[in-house]
């Protein structure tokens, strides 16, 4: 299990939880609109929740069913996009 970033990140794209990653699991482009965790990577530790300032981010089994579509979202990202063009920041 992993971490998910939900709609509330969309628009917002805080770097706060990038900044606390241990494992730099989190990555986007500068064409997205937000951020998202690598399932792969991800350690389950939460150090990226507390501090969204949006609350965009939630267990993988503990994402509210309004933003349930985000889990998908979030799997396909890794497998559609070239690991090439990712950044953290």
């Amino acid at each position: 299990m992993s971490y998910i970033i939900a709609e509330p990140c969309v628009g917002t794209k805080d770097s706060a939880c990038v900044d606390v990653c241990p494992v730099d699991c989190i990555y986007t482009r500068d064409q997205d609109d937000m951020y998202y965790i690598s399932p792969d990577e991800c350690i389950d530790c939460a150090a990226c929740e507390p501090v969204c300032p949006v609350t965009a981010i939630f267990a993988e089994d503990a994402v509210p069913a309004q933003w349930s579509e985000y889990i998908q979202k979030n799997h396909d990202y890794f497998k559609n996009v070239d690991p090439s063009e990712l950044k953290r920041k």
